[in-house]
Order: structure tokens, then C-alpha cells, then sequence
């Protein structure tokens, strides 16, 4: 019936769910129709859900948002400790 995408950028997708916000499909229909055509590679409805609140609340930019990740606990004295039992 329709051809499946079996990998697309996440922010084609967060346009896709902006536009169809702004015709106001229902986030339960979004979702229903990515799974449709994204298989089992869709984002998961409460993520859609997610992005239709940030959207309604006034978010424009379809980019997620930078973070910081896990920390690392690597520093220059850990480094030099290795290369000190190493040699």
C-alpha cells in the first residue's frame, strides 16, 4: 500500500509532526501514520505527544536541543596515572 522509509533524519520527522500539528491532526492519528510508513522505526507515541506539547506551546526549531551527556571521569592526573603503571 504505501512505501515504508527505513531511516530518516529526526528533525524530517519533527517537521513532519509540526505540520500535520498545524492542520490539527490529533497526536494519536500522527502517530498512527508514522508507524504506517516508518515501521517499526517510528518514534514512540508519547514522544510524539511530547513534540505536539512543545510545538502547541510555541517551539518553532525541530532540532533537539544540545546536552551535556554523562560526564567524563577521565582527567589528567587519571591519564598519567596509567601511563605511569604502563611503563
Amino acid at each position: 500500500m504505501f512505501k515504508t522509509i527505513a531511516d530518516s533524519a529526526d528533525c524530517k520527522v519533527r517537521y513532519v509532526i509540526r505540520f500535520l500539528n498545524a492542520k490539527n491532526v490529533k497526536p494519536a492519528e500522527i502517530h498512527r501514520q508514522r508507524v504506517e510508513i516508518y515501521g517499526e522505526n517510528a518514534m514512540t507515541d508519547g514522544m510524539v505527544r511530547k513534540w505536539v506539547r512543545q510545538f502547541n506551546d510555541g517551539r518553532t526549531n525541530v532540532h533537539a536541543e544540545a546536552r551535556s551527556g554523562r560526564p567524563s571521569v577521565v582527567n589528567d592526573g587519571l591519564v598519567a596515572k596509567v601511563n605511569e603503571k604502563i611503563r
